[in-house]
């Protein structure tokens, strides 16, 4: 079947075609015949319940950065004619980006948005974790000033990030003695009124941070994402390496008690970060990794998401 897809995305002009998931997510779907078509999320728009985007018909190849994508002059389109958006905007899951599942939500599913735009919304990255007994190291998230220092007393070193942000930004480690934590939560409500997340430090991560994506809430694959010397993020984005990884018993275990959860919620592309023996995120909004996996094993995750979703389609 031919599809028509919109990309709801950053620039795609700006993208590094070798690393990056939605480019991969792009060039398997024109190999299968769909029709592309991107837009940036500030073209979205919605009027007497029509949702509409400001977009450009979409061509992509492999090749180098600034010769990947070719791009079409802008046309208004009506999202209700599509067939499949894909929500592929990075983080931070602000006010803008919720925003956009709202509008979006207008359409599913009758247009399949992937990831289910009620579910996005509803399963915020670093809060979703919180609802899985027993996977997460010790974690709290609040306001309160004095809560977070009971939790430093209790637990040690610990890393202190911010709830609704991505790519390791803002992400600090503070020794069991490091007196810098009020400063830090005053830089943190500078920014903004939201909580904050404190974490146990977990020392497994000088091994790498494995990012394993899911497709239907089945794990297809993994990377090992290694932080550079002295550093604790291990994003690529901030500096670390991606590496080849197996999956080990615990996070086959992590899966089986996460995947239903995800398959019912029409969360079809999701990354999970696991630190050692523990699941730290569950990430619904633009999940990375697909490239170096790909290179490392040979397994596409994005062909089994288009699988997914042509299955989904069919059935309709």
């Amino acid at each position: 079947m031919s599809l028509k897809v919109a990309i709801q995305m950053d620039p795609v002009h700006g993208i590094n075609p070798d690393t990056d998931t939605s480019f991969l997510m792009a060039l398997n779907a024109q190999l299968r015949g769909h029709q592309l078509w991107w837009y940036a999320p500030a073209a979205l728009s919605t009027e007497d319940r029509r949702v509409t985007a400001r977009a450009h018909r979409l061509e992509v190849r492999e090749g180098p950065r600034g010769e990947h994508a070719t791009s079409g002059a802008a046309e208004v389109i009506d999202l209700s004619t599509f067939d499949v958006v894909l929500l592929r905007q990075d983080p931070p899951f602000d006010l803008a980006y919720i925003t956009t599942t709202h509008v979006l939500e207008q359409i599913h599913p009758r247009t399949l948005v992937v990831n289910n735009p009620f579910e996005v919304r509803n399963a915020p990255e670093k809060l979703f974790v919180t609802q899985f007994e027993g996977l997460q190291p010790p974690t709290l998230i609040t306001s309160d000033a004095d809560a977070l220092h009971d939790f430093h007393a209790r637990h040690g070193d610990m890393v202190l990030k911010p709830l609704y942000g991505g790519g390791g930004s803002g992400v600090v480690k503070l020794k069991k003695d490091d007196p810098n934590l009020d400063a830090l939560l005053e830089l943190h409500a500078l920014i903004g009124r939201e909580p904050v997340i404190g974490q146990k430090f977990i020392p497994a991560v000088s091994k790498g941070d494995k990012r394993i994506l899911l497709v239907d809430g089945a794990p297809v694959g993994a990377i090992n994402r290694i932080p550079a010397e002295g550093q604790v993020r291990s994003n690529l984005a901030r500096g670390g390496r991606a590496d080849a990884v197996e999956l080990t018993a615990r996070d086959h275990e992590i899966c089986r008690q996460i995947g239903p959860e995800l398959k019912a919620r029409g969360l079809i592309f999701v990354g999970i970060d696991v630190i050692g023996d523990f699941l730290t995120e569950i990430n619904v909004t633009s999940p990375t990794g697909a490239r170096q996996l790909q290179r490392f094993t040979g397994v596409d995750a994005t062909a089994l998401m288009w699988d997914a979703i042509e299955a989904r389609r069919a059935a309709r």
